[in-house]
């Protein structure tokens, strides 16, 4: 396999995901999973997703559909497309997994992943977390993590817009 084939590889669907999951579970893997839009990749996002790859085995990153980035961001966003923000994902060598959810929050992925660490930034409290009651019931772990200072697309666009 080439290296574009193996980051298409990465990129699962729901079901293709489950096999995934049901193999890394076999080998007693421990499953992190985090979310996001993603859009624009920066310093910022490389900082938080190699420290949510450091809480375990696998890294699952769920990423915001265009319609859901545009109902949650609002209109011309996202910056750049699924497609290309889940490539860019997947060519991370610690992204074990990118899985795209239409939903405005990954509550569903979550129930389906059962993830080990269910991590977010920072600027949430755990119980605030989409997915906490799922982690709670499970037993996992919720880890949230601070964010780079000065890294954030809003921050980009804006200079780009003073330009």
């Amino acid at each position: 396999m080439n290296n574009l084939e193996l980051i298409h590889a990465k990129i699962v669907d729901r079901k293709k995901l489950e096999n995934h999951l049901a193999v890394w579970r076999f080998k007693d893997k421990k499953i992190v999973f985090t979310n996001g839009c993603f859009d624009l990749l920066h310093l910022g996002h490389i900082d938080y997703l190699s420290k949510a790859k450091d809480q375990g085995d696998v890294l699952i990153v769920g990423v915001n559909t265009d319609a859901s980035v545009q109902r949650l961001k609002g209109a011309g966003r996202p910056v750049t497309d699924e497609i290309s923000r889940s490539m860019i994902m997947a060519s991370l060598q610690f992204v074990s997994a990118v899985v795209l959810f239409d939903e405005d929050t990954p509550y569903n992925l979550i129930q389906q992943v059962q993830p080990d660490v269910l991590v977010k930034g920072s600027d949430y409290e755990p119980e605030d977390i989409v997915g906490y009651d799922v982690m709670n019931t499970k037993g996992g772990e919720i880890v949230t993590i601070d964010f780079l200072e000065g890294y954030a697309t809003t921050s980009i666009i804006e200079k780009i817009k003073a330009v």
